[in-house]
């Protein structure tokens, strides 16, 4: 028994030394194999650090943070954004100026535009300063506030007050080399304007009903009246065989997609035809899009003396007849 209890107490101090041992090794800063004033200033060195690092830590953490929230609310838009493949152009974009914000702003200083929303639309807005960044064409210059998307070309874009204008000279224009490359003899495009009404009318006809005498029928007139009614061009040609056209503003039109066909269908060629050709068809916006632009305009304040709705509305009653003769 006593050799039992000899053999544990010779295991406790083991224990005990090997613990003092490790504590002294875990605290002994400077390797001198004992603990003393110069380990406990290593000690306080070391926790000034990590004390330090943490502040650091914390306040990269914040800035980051802030950063993150200017960009989300001011959203720049660098060269290398505008290039990434994640990045697409608005159909409406709005020129402006570099104003004080995206001057001072650091997330901003490589910015050549920004993006913003309005009443619901994405709206690029590419700096005074930086357009050719773009690599986009403005029509007729860059000097207008306000651009809406060619339908037919991403990179073109059309200021507003002369949207629906230029629209009307390309399709007309269109429909002259259309009519030149399929060899016709002579054409003539004239502009027709529907006059606006608010109410259709109605005529009365008669008639007679066997054992039921004489009763009055109504039925809605279809005779239109127009407004504006002017030839637009009108040329004649030598006539030739002819050349299949590349169709550009009035590729989707059904009636021009016809012609085509049967003029150069070589086994009973086409001699002449007449369309009447609805503008609405080939503007590239519709009257919902119309609208929501009225709201940035208004919200804007840049609102002008009508609406873009209204100016679709009138699109949709404005007609080209095309008489072509070959």
């Amino acid at each position: 028994m006593k050799k039992k209890i000899e053999t544990l107490l010779t295991g406790v101090e083991k224990a005990a030394g090997d613990l003092i041992d490790n504590v002294v090794q875990a605290v002994d800063q400077n390797d001198d194999g004992k603990f003393d004033l110069l380990d406990v200033s290593v000690i306080a060195e070391s926790v000034e650090s990590a004390m330090q690092k943490g502040k650091q830590a914390v306040k990269d953490s914040v800035d980051e943070k802030a950063r993150q929230h200017e960009l989300n609310v001011l959203r720049p838009i660098s060269t290398d954004r505008l290039n990434s493949q994640e990045f697409s152009m608005s159909k409406l974009v709005r020129i402006v100026e570099r104003d004080k914000k995206f001057i001072e702003s650091e997330v901003c200083q490589d910015s050549i535009g920004h993006e913003s929303e309005e009443k619901g639309l994405r709206i690029v807005n590419i700096f005074q300063d930086s357009i050719d960044a773009f690599g986009l064409e403005f029509y007729p210059d860059s000097d207008s506030e306000f651009y809406y998307v060619d339908p037919t070309d991403s990179k073109h874009y059309i200021s507003l007050d002369e949207y629906f204008s230029y629209l009307k000279i390309v399709r007309v224009n269109e429909l002259k080399k259309i009519a030149q490359d399929l060899g016709a003899k002579s054409f003539e495009i004239t502009y027709m304007e529907e006059q606006a009404t608010f109410s259709r009318k109605k005529a009365r006809a008669s008639a007679d009903v066997k054992q039921a005498g004489h009763i009055d029928v109504d039925h809605e007139s279809e005779k239109k009246s127009y407004t504006n009614m002017h030839i637009e061009a009108k040329m004649s040609f030598p006539g030739h065989t002819p050349v299949k056209p590349q169709l550009k503003y009035l590729q989707k039109d059904p009636s021009i997609q016809t012609l085509v066909e049967m003029r150069m269908d070589e086994t009973s060629p086409l001699m002449h035809e007449s369309y009447m050709l609805k503008l609405s068809h080939s503007s590239g916006i519709k009257e919902n899009d119309a609208v929501k632009i009225d709201a940035v305009l208004k919200s804007l304040k840049c609102a002008g003396n009508t609406t873009f709705a209204s100016e679709v509305q009138n699109e949709a009653r404005r007609f080209l007849e095309y008489d072509i003769e070959f």
